[in-house]
């Protein structure tokens, strides 16, 4: 993309621009733009601004682009330029200026709009076979920093404990050949209420971490300064990191703790507000497991791996929806996590579940039941039972679920071959 721009000769001009190239792939799609001027955030704090960002990916989720950043619009890469001119989502490129010249006329986004043969010419001119192959011709030798790398002999992976990037998860903990039959969840309490639509980016860590989230307390205990923290991205071989920011998005409403935005919940039956990570661990202490209850399309968007990792590391058991993304239902499954859905109707509100009650779900069966029960239990009051899709939609997601997830089931495979 570097040879594109300066074979185009567009560079320089987009360099005046302040559009200065400074990376590739993920660096704005997720985060990894870095932080905003401290001035600029310090208003949005204190005002309670919605600020918008105008970025040419294919993500426009709540918080991608950065944290503070409550509002993003897709568009295309001159679009994108056009609206930096202009400064401001308020306004109609179509009909009013982006701005004025030199000379104080002003300038319309067609001005400034390549013709269709303009765009040609330049592609016609700029792309050639010898980019590809200069590019690519010693991809896999790798550069300095790359081949210095010191390695570790041996068949087995070199764990380091004190390493904050990578760090020997904990799935395979006590595995044993054979996995012990399934039994009904009970005494569940709800980690998090969720509405409709919450996508894998309100469940997933994403993101630049912030300092006072469990992520960033984790990373300061272990002497790693705020400008190191780098983001979850880069971090993601740290259970320990990820686990932290599941569910820590700035722009989750968990109706659990209402007139709350973020990674917070309310622990039952003490009803304390803390950081859902810090309620999950004090659950796991007490021996209690966890339930998630949400609306409509569940995990939609962009269905990512830690979107069902993070969950299982907080203790969730099962999830209740309305319906489920279809590749964070098949992910939920992987992980060992039990998808299931409310009978058509039927929500949480419609069955007056405030997420406080504790629950039971039974009749399980091992993973082969097509419908269970469920009894949600207020601490005052009469008990609330209904009933509940099972989604595990083959034989196969059975026996991933019967043996915790296809982690631990890849693994007896192995070991009994």
């Amino acid at each position: 993309m570097t040879d594109y721009l300066k074979k185009a000769g567009l560079l320089p001009y987009l360099e005046e621009l302040g559009f200065h190239l400074v990376g590739y792939g993920c660096t704005t799609c997720i985060g990894n733009s870095g932080p905003l001027s401290e001035t600029v955030s310090q208003t949005i704090k204190e005002r309670d601004l919605s600020v918008c960002a105008v970025l040419s990916g294919n993500r426009n989720f709540e918080g991608r682009i950065h944290a503070e950043v409550k509002m993003n619009y897709l568009a295309s890469p001159p679009l994108v330029v056009a609206y930096a001119l202009a400064g401001t989502m308020d306004i109609d490129v179509y009909h009013e200026p982006l701005g004025k010249n030199a000379t104080g006329q002003a300038v319309y986004l067609k001005d400034i709009w390549p013709s269709q043969q303009e765009v040609q010419d330049t592609i016609a001119s700029t792309l050639k076979a010898d980019l590809f192959q200069r590019g690519y011709e010693n991809v896999f030798k790798g550069d300095s920093h790359w081949n210095q790398l010191t390695v570790a002999k041996g068949r087995n992976f070199n764990w380091q404990a004190d390493s904050t990037y990578v760090k020997h998860p904990p799935y395979f903990q006590g595995i044993a050949l054979t996995p012990a039959p399934l039994t009904d969840i009970t005494q569940a309490r709800v980690l998090v209420k969720l509405g409709d639509s919450v996508t894998t980016d309100h469940i997933s860590p994403a993101g630049s971490i912030k300092a006072d989230s469990p992520a960033g307390k984790y990373l300061l205990a272990r002497g790693v300064s705020k400008d190191q923290f780098n983001s979850y991205g880069s971090r993601r071989g740290n259970h320990e990191i990820m686990v932290r920011g599941t569910f820590a998005n700035i722009r989750l409403r968990n109706l659990l703790a209402p007139n709350t935005e973020g990674g917070v919940t309310l622990h039952q039956p003490s009803n304390q507000l803390l950081s859902i990570f810090d309620a999950a661990m004090r659950y796991q202490q007490e021996n209690v497991p966890c339930i998630i209850l949400a609306g409509k399309e569940y995990g939609s968007g962009s269905s990512r791996d830690w979107a069902a990792k993070g969950p299982k590391l907080l203790g969730v058991k099962a999830v209740i929806a309305e319906s489920y993304e279809r590749i964070h239902r098949s992910n939920l499954v992987g992980m060992g996590i039990l998808p299931l859905v409310y009978q058509p109707g039927e929500n949480a509100d419609s069955l007056g579940l405030t997420g406080t009650e504790m629950y039971a779900i039974t009749g399980i069966d091992n993973g082969s039941a097509k419908m269970v029960t469920i009894t949600a239990t207020p601490a005052q009051g009469h008990a609330i039972t209904f009933k509940a899709q099972v989604r595990l939609d083959t034989p196969q997601e059975i026996a991933y679920y019967q043996h915790g997830g296809i982690l631990a089931y890849v693994l007896r495979q192995l070991m009994k071959g």
